[in-house]
């Protein structure tokens, strides 16, 4: 009972001391009268205390989530914010290829000045091909029918004669397609609408502009053929490849290797490339356009 009396008298002193009212006064230090005064208990005081406490908290919330200091919190980057961010990573990345490109192209002018440009060099890939027979790619009458007919009606067609007057876009830069001498020039009137360059074996091919893949593949007398698709309604075309390293649908930029040099086709004597330039469905003269 004594111990049980003992406690009730601590909580009933707990209880008033927190309860127990306090008297604060302000007075004028110059003529000690009182200027303000008020009662508080120790309870009160810590529900003051509280009731700042939230809502300063609440302020607080409020201007971080309706102005842009949210930003600086993890995880609270708005869409805009995070759009630019994309925005700018992805124009950082690209001045970055950019950069790299001019570097390289920089790098290879120096060492073709100096003579240290090495030959390109690719592996004998041609032994793994399979031979392909000629005897099974023989015309038929019906076909050499049909060519003399084409020829006869594109006898009189002089659209193909006015390759002089084809206006190229400006700013265009033309890739030499392969490294070699040019041994037949363009000449329309012998149906001739590109030029014959002798090169060495293995030889890379290049795009001479930036493009796409349209057509690869293997005639009888051309042999194996690839065309490429320009801006301006320009096509390239390289006759007489060994190996081609790209397929339809590919996008190349100029300068970028698409075959090796060879001498497939019944009309192909030597190791070379037949390269036609055509603009709108008329031939251009390649030596007009590059530096051979």
């Amino acid at each position: 009972m004594a111990e049980l009396n003992k406690r009730k008298k601590k909580k009933q002193t707990f209880w008033k001391k927190i309860r127990f009212q306090y008297r604060l006064t302000f007075m004028n230090e110059s003529t000690l009268e009182e200027v303000f005064s008020v009662h508080l208990s120790r309870l009160s005081g810590f529900f003051i205390i509280a009731v700042f406490a939230f809502v300063l908290i609440c302020l607080t919330s409020i201007v971080i989530v309706n102005t842009p200091i949210r930003n600086y919190l993890p995880g609270q980057i708005n869409s805009e914010l995070w759009n630019k961010m994309i925005s700018n990573a992805m124009r950082a990345d690209s001045l970055e290829r950019v950069v790299g490109m001019h570097s390289m192209y920089l790098n290879n002018i120096e060492k073709i000045l100096n003579g240290k440009m090495t030959v390109d060099f690719i592996p004998s890939v041609a032994d793994t091909l399979l031979p392909i027979d000629m005897a099974e790619l023989e015309t038929s009458s019906l076909v050499d029918e049909i060519l003399a007919r084409y020829e006869e009606e594109e006898r009189y067609n002089l659209t193909a004669l006015a390759s002089g007057n084809m206006v190229i876009p400006e700013n265009t830069i033309f890739y030499k397609p392969v490294k070699g001498i040019v041994t037949a020039r363009f000449n329309p009137l012998e149906k001739r609408y590109g030029i014959d360059i002798v090169a060495n074996q293995k030889e890379t091919v290049m795009a001479t502009l930036k493009g796409t893949v349209t057509f690869v593949g293997f005639e009888a007398n051309g042999g194996y053929i690839i065309q490429l698709q320009h801006k301006g309604g320009m096509v390239s075309i390289y006759r007489h490849n060994a190996i081609l390293l790209k397929a339809v649908g590919d996008k190349v930029v100029a300068g970028e290797a698409i075959a090796i040099v060879g001498n497939t086709g019944r009309s192909s004597a030597e190791t070379h490339l037949q390269f036609e330039i055509w603009a709108n469905g008329t031939p251009i003269d390649p030596e007009e356009v590059i530096v051979f």
